[in-house]
Formats: C-alpha cells, structure tokens, sequence
C-alpha cells in the first residue's frame, strides 16, 4: 500500500535538505516532489525550466530537475516531481483546482490542502513523498526531522488573518512590513 506523506517548511533550503535526505535513504526521487518559493529564483524566467535546480542547490536526483512554474494565486514557484506535474497539467488545461486539487488528487485531505497551498503562496516550500508501507516510517522520521511548520500553530494564525481557504484567484501573497 501506498500513502501520500507532505509536509511545509519555512524555507526552501530546509526543504532541499530533507529532499536530498530522502534520496539518500534509498527513497525514488520518482516518490518525491518539492513545490516552493526560493528568492534565488525570483530573478528567473519561466522559460529557463529545468535547468534552474542546479543554479539554486539541487546538482543530482530530484532537485536537479527544479523548473519554474506558474500557479494561480501563488504565483512563480519552483517545482520538481509528480506533484509538480500535476499541478502544471491543471495549469495549462486551465483545470478546475490547481494546486489545491494536485494535492487532493495525490490522497491530501482538502482542509491540508488548502493550507499547504498557502503556504506556498506565502513563501513557503512543500515536499511530498508517496511512500510504500515498507518507506512511509522513515520518509516520516526525515520529513519530521527537519522541524515543518506546524499545521495547527499557522493555520490558526492563517485564520486570524481572516483566511478561511486557499484562492487560486488571490494576488500573490506579499509579507506585511515588518514594523521596527
């Protein structure tokens, strides 16, 4: 049996490391997919694709695969793996869901959905692993490892803010200043 095991993170760099540590624990990087912002990136253009993973720390496996996409509502990302697949294929036949449905359809809860899709629209960085039964406990004890953002903690925060889900139709996120 098969079960889809995603967590956010913060940042993308913390989200490469757990990628790179899944390859090397023997997990296909055909099993993996990363889905976030990275600043290094920014300056990039969609049609650059692929060869931007190893411009911003991914020089074997998945993350040498990085490409940018374009997702409503969130806006650039780079993305690598099946998730990322998916979600370009919604975006180019302009299918219903987006990056909420590549999750759902990966065997994500909608509310998860939801919140790991705006995650990424705020910044953060997804990584996803469908792990077989005899791979899910050390996907999860790597995935765990890394310290993600606690579900619970942002999306009360997320809640706060007035957010009740994610809108694929929302301008991309910007953080409010910082008040010094």
């Amino acid at each position: 049996m098969t079960r889809t095991i995603t967590r956010s993170y913060d940042s993308y760099e913390t989200a490469a490391a757990v990628v790179e540590q899944l390859e090397v624990a023997g997990i296909a990087a055909d099993d993996i997919s990363v889905v976030g912002r990275d600043e290094r990136a920014k300056d990039s253009n969609a049609a650059e694709g692929a060869g931007i993973g190893a411009g911003i720390g991914g020089a074997a496996g998945l993350l040498a695969g990085l490409g940018m996409l374009a997702i409503p509502g969130v806006g650039p990302v780079v993305a690598a793996g099946w998730l990322a697949a998916t979600a370009a294929g919604a975006v180019a036949g302009a299918a219903a869901g987006g990056l909420v449905g590549s999750f759902t359809s990966a065997g994500v809860s909608e509310e998860d959905a939801h919140y790991h899709a705006e995650t990424v629209r705020r910044g953060g960085t997804v990584v996803s692993v469908k792990a077989a039964d005899a791979h899910a406990a050390t996907a999860e004890a790597i995935m765990d490892g890394a310290t993600p953002i606690d579900r619970d903690t942002r999306m009360a925060q997320y809640r706060e803010e007035g957010w009740k889900g994610f809108d694929e139709k929302a301008e991309p996120y910007k953080a409010p200043a910082s008040v010094i």
